[in-house]
C-alpha cells in the first residue's frame, strides 16, 4: 500500500514564480524546470507520508512536463527491489503504483512461458519479487487493457507512456484504491492518492464546488466523479483516464463514465476517458446465467472465497483480520483460519453502551475458532477525541460516523500487524442491509394508498414516542428501532415509488437545496440515472446495484481505506475480488435474501465453521452513539460549529433549517444525527482547511 502524486504542465514559467524559483543566466534552464516539477511532485507526496512511511522516489521528464512521485508502504519485495517510481523492462512506461496485484505470481509464469520483443528473451531476468515489477513487465508485452483485464487486485496506478509521451490514470474495479485528479486555476493537471497531494501544489486555488456540497449533504459523502473542489474529480471505478503532454490538457472534466459498458470510451480537449470494466456488464451476465442448484452454488461460492483469501493473504510482512462478530467478518476469518496452521490475529472494539457493542460476539466467534483474539475496549471519551482528527484523516468532508470506531480498530491492528483482511461488501454483494428487505415489504403494504393518504399516516407515526417505537421494532427484531423507524417513516411520507422510498433512505437531507446556498433543487446522484437493462427487475436488486455503485466505493471503502491509512495499515477486502462479485450477481434473490433474512448464501458457509448461535441476532452495524453525545458531551462543541453567526459567515448554508433541526434534536423528540453529523464534518473540515 502506497500513496502516489504529481503533475503535467505546459507552463513551467507560472511554476517559476510558484515556488520563488530564479533563472540563472548561463544555466541549463532544462535542468531547471526538472528540479523545480520534481520539486513540486515531492512535496505532494510528503503531504500523504502516511500512506508510504517507508520509503520515497520521484521521476520528471522536463521536456514533457510530467513529475511523478511515490510514497511506499513495504508489504510485498521489502528490498530496494520494489523501489517507485519504477521503468518497465522494455523503457516504456514507468509507474507510480498504490496497491497490490495477488496474482501477481501466476501472471510471471504466464510471462516467462511468452517470447517476446519486449522481454527480449523468453527467459526475462527479474530485479525483485514486486508485483510492481511483474506490472510492468506485463503492460509491456500484453499492452494496459490487457493486461488489467488479467489482473486480481485493488490498485490505483499512474503510468507514463515515454514513447507516445501520455499519461494514464487507472484505478482498479470497485474503487477500492482512491485516486483523485483534476486542474489547478492555472492550467496544471494534477492528481494524487489524496486530496492533501493535490492541495500541496503551489498553485492549488480551487475554489469549493456548491453541486458536490449539496451532494455530499444529501449522501454524507461527496460521489464519484466530483470532489468537494471545483475542477478537481475522483476517477471511477473501473476507468482509465489519458491525456497527452503538453497540448490539449483541459480546464473542464470530460463527461462522468456512468454510463459506459466496458470497452467504451469519451473523448474531448486532449483527454480521453475509458471504462475498461463494469459492474453493469456483471449484472446483465449474471441475469443471463443464474445459478439453480442450491448445493453446487455455494460450492462455487465457499472455493471461490477460499481462493480470494488465500491470494489475498500472502504478505511479508504480518498479516490479521478484523473480526466484529457479524457475518462478513466472521466468513472472511472462518475462511481464512482453515487456510493456515497458526491461529490467525484477530481485533475488535468494544464499546461502553451495550446496545453499539459487538465485541462479546466477536470474542464469542474468535473463542470457537480459536484465533488469536485483541480486544480494544474504549470509553466515550477516548472515542470524542478522535474527531479532531477527522478533517484531517478524510481530507474531504465525510460523515459517515462509523469512520471513528474503524479508525480505532485499524489503530488497535497496526500494533500487531501491517495487513488486515475486512468483510466489506459483504452487505452489497449478498443483501444484507435492512432496507433490501424491510423497505420493499412494507412499500408493499402502503402502496396502494394515495400519496395523500401516505402523507397523513406518516405524520402520525411521526409523532409516536421512542418507547413505542422501540417496542415495535424489538417484535420486529432491529436493533435500535426507534432511530431507523423514524428514518423509515420519514422517508416513506414524501415517495411516490420504490426508487423514491431508496433516495430517501440514503438520504440524510432529502432536498439539499433547502440548506445548501447557490444549487438548483432536485440534485441527484448522476450514477442512479443508468441501470443495467437486464438483471435488476426486483426493487431488493435494484438497491444493492445501486449501494455497489455509489455508496460502497464512495463511502464504506474510502471510509476503510482513510482510516487504515492514517496509521500506515493495508486493508485488503476478499469479497471484492472481482470472481466472487461477479458470481455474487450470479445468485438468484432468494439465495441472498430470505423473508426477513439477508446473506443467506454466505450464511449457509459459515455455519459449516461457526454454530448457528453465535451468528443469527440482529444487525447492529458498526456505530457509536454520537446521537446522544451531541445532547450530551459533544454539545458545546457542536453548538460553536453550528451557531447563526458561524454559519451566515462562513455563507455556504440557510440558517434556518440547521438551527431547527438542532434544537428538535436538543430536545429529544426527532433523532436528526445523520443530517447534523453531515453539517457538522464540513464545518470541522472547513476550519481545518482555511
Amino acid at each position: 500500500m502506497c500513496g502516489i502524486a504529481g503533475l503535467l504542465t505546459k507552463d513551467t514559467g507560472s511554476l517559476w514564480s510558484s515556488v520563488g524559483a530564479e533563472r540563472n543566466v548561463g544555466k541549463n534552464d532544462q535542468g531547471l524546470i526538472t528540479d523545480v516539477i520534481a520539486a513540486i511532485a515531492t512535496r505532494m507526496a510528503l503531504a500523504i507520508e502516511h500512506r508510504g512511511p517507508d520509503g520515497a522516489g520521484v521521476w520528471s521528464d522536463p521536456e514533457s512536463g510530467v513529475a511523478v512521485a511515490h510514497r511506499r508502504l513495504s508489504i510485498v519485495e521489502l528490498s530496494q527491489a520494489g523501489h517507485q517510481p519504477m521503468r518497465s523492462p522494455a523503457g516504456r512506461y514507468v509507474v507510480a503504483f498504490n496497491g497490490e496485484i495477488y496474482n501477481h505470481k501466476e501472471l510471471r509464469a504466464e510471462l516467462q512461458s511468452v517470447a517476446h520483443e519486449a522481454l527480449g528473451s523468453k527467459t526475462h531476468v527479474w530485479r525483485g519479487h514486486s508485483d510492481t515489477e511483474t506490472l510492468l513487465a506485463c503492460f509491456d508485452v500484453w499492452g494496459i487493457e490487457a493486461t488489467l483485464t488479467k489482473v486480481v487486485g485493488m490498485f490505483a496506478i499512474s503510468l507514463w507512456d515515454t514513447y507516445k509521451r501520455e499519461l494514464h490514470l487507472v484505478r482498479d474495479r470497485f474503487g477500492e484504491k482512491p485516486l483523485y485528479y483534476g486542474w489547478t486555476d492555472a492550467g496544471t493537471f494534477v492528481f494524487g492518492s489524496e486530496l492533501k497531494a493535490l492541495r500541496a501544489h503551489p498553485g492549488f486555488s480551487n475554489p469549493i464546488s456548491r453541486e458536490a456540497l449539496a451532494l455530499y449533504v444529501r449522501f454524507c459523502y461527496v460521489p464519484a466523479p466530483h470532489s468537494i473542489y471545483q475542477n478537481i474529480y475522483k476517477l471511477e471505478p473501473g476507468c482509465i483516464l489519458t491525456l497527452s503532454s503538453p497540448e490539449g490538457i483541459p480546464l473542464s472534466p470530460p463527461v462522468a463514465p456512468s454510463r459506459l459498458s466496458a470497452g467504451h470510451s469519451l473523448a474531448g480537449g486532449g483527454v480521453k476517458l475509458r471504462r475498461w470494466w463494469s459492474l453493469t456488464d456483471a449484472v446483465e451476465f449474471g441475469a443471463m446465467n443464474q445459478a439453480v442448484n442450491e448445493f453446487e452454488a455455494l460450492q462455487v461460492l465457499e472455493n471461490r472465497l477460499k481462493s480470494a483469501i488465500g491470494l489475498q493473504s500472502q504478505a511479508d510482512v504480518p498479516m490479521g483480520a478484523f473480526l466484529s462478530g457479524g457475518i462478513d467478518s466472521s466468513a472472511i476469518v472462518a475462511l481464512l483460519q482453515e487456510q493456515l496452521t497458526r491461529p490467525v490475529k484477530t481485533f475488535t472494539v468494544g464499546f461502553e453502551e451495550a446496545s453499539f457493542d459487538e465485541s462479546p460476539h466477536a470474542r464469542a466467534i474468535a473463542e470457537h475458532l480459536g484465533t488469536d483474539h485483541s480486544e480494544l475496549f474504549v470509553s466515550a471519551s477516548q472515542t470524542q477525541a478522535v474527531i479532531s482528527q477527522l478533517p484531517q484523516m478524510y481530507d474531504e468532508p465525510f460523515a459517515d460516523s462509523s469512520q471513528i470506531p474503524t479508525h480505532l480498530v485499524c489503530k488497535a491492528a497496526r500494533r500487531q500487524v501491517t495487513v488486515a483482511l475486512s468483510g466489506d461488501a459483504g452487505d452489497e454483494l449478498f443483501g444484507g442491509y435492512n432496507r433490501y428487505f424491510w423497505g420493499p415489504r412494507i412499500w408493499s403494504h402502503i402502496a396502494w394508498l394515495p400519496y395523500s393518504a401516505r402523507q397523513a399516516f406518516c405524520k402520525v407515526m411521526s409523532r409516536a414516542s421512542g418507547n413505542s417505537l422501540n417496542q415495535f421494532g424489538d417484535h420486529l427484531q432491529i436493533a435500535r428501532p426507534a432511530e431507523k423507524l423514524q428514518k423509515l417513516v420519514r422517508s416513506i411520507r414524501f415517495a411516490h415509488n420504490i426508487d423514491d422510498l431508496y433516495m430517501n433512505l440514503v438520504s440524510a437531507w432529502q432536498d439539499p437545496a433547502s440548506v445548501v446556498k447557490g444549487v438548483l433543487p432536485g440534485v441527484q446522484n448522476p450514477v442512479f440515472d443508468t441501470m443495467p437493462t437486464n438483471g435488476l427487475e426486483r426493487d431488493q436488486l435494484r438497491m444493492m446495484f445501486r449501494d455497489s455503485t455509489t455508496y460502497l466505493p464512495d463511502d464504506i471503502l474510502c471510509k476503510v481505506d482513510r482510516a487504515a491509512m492514517a496509521v500506515s495499515l493495508e486493508t485488503r477486502v476478499p469479497f471484492l475480488d472481482h470472481r466472487v462479485a461477479e458470481f455474487a450477481w450470479q445468485l438468484p434473490l432468494n439465495m441472498k435474501v430470505r423473508g426477513n433474512v439477508g446473506k443467506w448464501a454466505l450464511r449457509q458457509i459459515l455455519y459449516k465453521y461457526v454454530p448457528r448461535e453465535l451468528i443469527d441476532r440482529p444487525k447492529i452495524g458498526f456505530g457509536i452513539p454520537i446521537g446522544n453525545w451531541l445532547r450530551g458531551p459533544l454539545r458545546d462543541w457542536a453548538e460553536s460549529l453550528l451557531s447563526k453567526q458561524r454559519l451566515e459567515q462562513d455563507g455556504y448554508f440557510y440558517v434556518r433549517p440547521i438551527r431547527e433541526k438542532w434544537a428538535e434534536h436538543l430536545s429529544g423528540k426527532r433523532d436528526h444525527t445523520a443530517s447534523l453529523w453531515a453539517i457538522l464534518m464540513f464545518q470541522a473540515w472547513l476550519a481545518e482547511v482555511s
